[in-house]
């Protein structure tokens, strides 16, 4: 193709709103960069939400007579349900592996220890567990439930009757 028509064929696919090779590659950047961008919004979001949470479970409750009907009225309905399906365990509480002393390493390594490594509301879960539902037989299972980036994430409490 001569210089004159190469010139002429690249006006025309400028006036299609073709993009040069080199424009693509920029766009393709961008757009790169821009969900590069989102994720990293939604990261710092998660954090962020991540923080808060473990700033309120970090917080003890008042424990008064009152809670300590709801906590058990609600229990009954959960355990009711899940004995309803055939279960033998229920869920009864996810918390994130900080608000452990160790981030979670006597749990992970199923040490005997492991609650006296709880704080804040977990800490006060377990001895819920250890004051109104060991002496009816229930059991508590604490278990690490995931791993981001390979390190303890959330914790479980389990509370199960078999």
């Amino acid at each position: 193709m001569s210089p004159a028509n190469q010139s002429r064929q690249t006006e025309i696919l400028a006036d299609e709103s073709f993009m040069s090779a080199d424009d693509l590659r920029s766009y393709m950047t961008d757009l790169e960069m821009a969900k590069a961008s989102k994720a990293l919004g939604a990261m710092n979001k998660a954090e962020e939400a991540q923080r808060r949470l473990v700033a309120t479970l970090s917080e003890e409750i008042a424990v008064t007579p009152e809670k300590i009907a709801e906590i058990k009225h609600n229990l009954a309905t959960k355990t009711r349900a899940a004995a309803g399906r055939g279960e033998t365990e229920v869920l009864v509480m996810r918390f994130p592996s900080a608000l452990c002393t160790d981030k979670g390493r006597a749990i992970n390594n199923a040490e005997a220890d492991w609650p006296s490594t709880l704080t804040g509301r977990p800490r006060q879960a377990y001895e819920f567990w250890k004051e109104h539902l060991q002496p009816a037989k229930y059991k508590l299972r604490a278990i690490i439930i995931d791993w981001p980036g390979g390190l303890p994430g959330d914790v479980a409490f389990f509370l199960s009757w078999s």
